[in-house]
């Protein structure tokens, strides 16, 4: 089965994975281990004076409750990591690590997903389909609050049937992705089957009014 297609744009940051075919190891030993270019490993357990010059390791030896960056230390750090390796992980705890991760905030993530407005198609994941709806969706909603000059709390007290609140939502429905049932949630319109009454109406009006002009 081929891999999905990799959504391109300028500034994006991809992380490159090193994985066999049909998910196969392609490091055999701790020999294939110490050699990868792709770990770091190997400097974390050297001398100082053998490491890299930009390479720090007291922070992940101080996150691991080593104090010193000395040879004792360096070979705590090492069973340290052996018997991690020799542990099985859950597969609910892979599942995390897999997909969905990020390393940032959520305004750093939110800025992420911004670029892939627009270039999603049905190969990729549902989830990452999903918040980038929500994150075109937050922003629409953040830009027609200020036009009306709502607060957030004005969108949940107004009435389901309030004309500018159902064409907040009737936006929502034209322009992205989300179900009926989260912009229901979104908007404050009750449950999917009223929104859906009440949006059907409203487009049935707003179609009515462009014609008659």
């Amino acid at each position: 089965m081929p891999r999905q297609r990799r959504v391109e744009y300028a500034g994006a940051r991809y992380h490159v994975m090193s994985r066999g075919d049909r998910r196969e190891d392609i490091f055999l030993d701790d020999v294939d281990r110490t050699i990868s270019s792709w770990s770091s490993l190997a400097w974390y357990l050297a001398a100082p004076e053998h490491r890299p010059g930009w390479l720090r390791v007291d922070r992940l030896l101080g996150e691991h409750g080593l104090a010193g960056d000395t040879a004792a230390d360096r070979q705590k750090f090492e069973r340290r990591m052996e018997s991690r390796r020799l542990v099985k992980p859950a597969a609910e705890t892979l599942g995390a690590l897999r997909r969905g991760w990020y390393v940032g905030s959520e305004e750093f993530r939110r800025r992420l997903l911004e670029p892939l407005e627009g270039k999603l198609g049905d190969h990729h994941a549902g989830d990452l389909r999903r918040e980038t709806a929500e994150g075109k969706a937050s922003r629409m909603i953040a830009g027609e609050l200020r036009r009306l000059g709502w607060t957030e709390q004005e969108l949940v007290t107004r009435r389901k049937s309030d004309p500018d609140k159902l064409a907040i939502a009737g936006r929502l429905r034209q322009e992205t992705r989300l179900t009926i049932k989260a912009i229901a949630q979104r908007v404050h319109l009750g449950t999917s089957k009223g929104a859906n009454a009440l949006l059907h109406q409203w487009l049935k009006h707003v179609s009515t009014q462009n014609r008659s002009r």
